[in-house]
C-alpha cells in the first residue's frame, strides 16, 4: 500500500466549509499530503457523518457538490472486527464519550497501519497515531 493518512471527519468538513476555523488549514494539509505522496483514505462511515454536515450545515447544493468533488476518493469499508474493537474500545473509555464513528476509525487505522488525519483529541486519548 502507498503511503496514506485515513481522514476524520472534521479536516473533511473544514475543507468545503470557508466559515469553519480549520478552513485554511484543512487546505494547508491536503497540499502537504500531496506533496508527501499520502494517500488520502475515506472510511464509508466517516464518508456519511461528513456529509450529513454539509448537507444539514452547508445545504443541499453543497452537499452535492462536495460528493462530485470525492468521486474519485479512495473509499475503505471496515470489516466486522472493526467494529467489535470499536465496541470494546468506547466501554473501555466510557468516561471520554468517544463516538463509534472514532472509535471504529481508529480500529481501522490500525488495522490498516495509517495514521488518522485529525483535529480531535480523542485519537490521542485513544493511543492512536495521528498525522501532524
Amino acid at each position: 500500500m502507498t503511503r496514506a493518512v485515513i481522514a476524520d471527519t472534521g479536516p473533511l468538513y473544514a475543507a468545503s466549509d470557508e466559515g469553519d476555523t480549520h478552513y485554511q488549514r484543512a487546505h494547508r494539509e491536503l497540499k502537504a499530503l500531496a506533496r508527501d505522496g499520502r494517500e488520502v483514505l475515506i472510511a464509508y462511515p466517516i464518508l456519511f457523518e461528513a456529509y450529513s454536515l454539509v448537507l444539514f450545515r452547508l445545504g443541499r447544493k453543497a452537499a452535492i457538490e462536495w460528493l462530485d468533488e470525492l468521486a474519485d476518493a479512495s473509499l475503505v469499508s471496515p470489516t466486522p472486527e472493526d467494529y467489535r474493537h470499536a465496541f470494546l474500545r468506547v466501554r473501555r473509555l466510557a468516561d471520554q464519550g468517544i463516538t463509534l464513528f472514532d472509535a471504529t476509525l481508529a480500529s481501522m487505522a490500525e488495522r490498516l497501519n495509517v495514521e488518522v488525519w485529525t483535529y480531535d483529541h480523542h485519537f490521542d486519548v485513544m493511543r492512536v497515531p495521528v498525522w501532524r
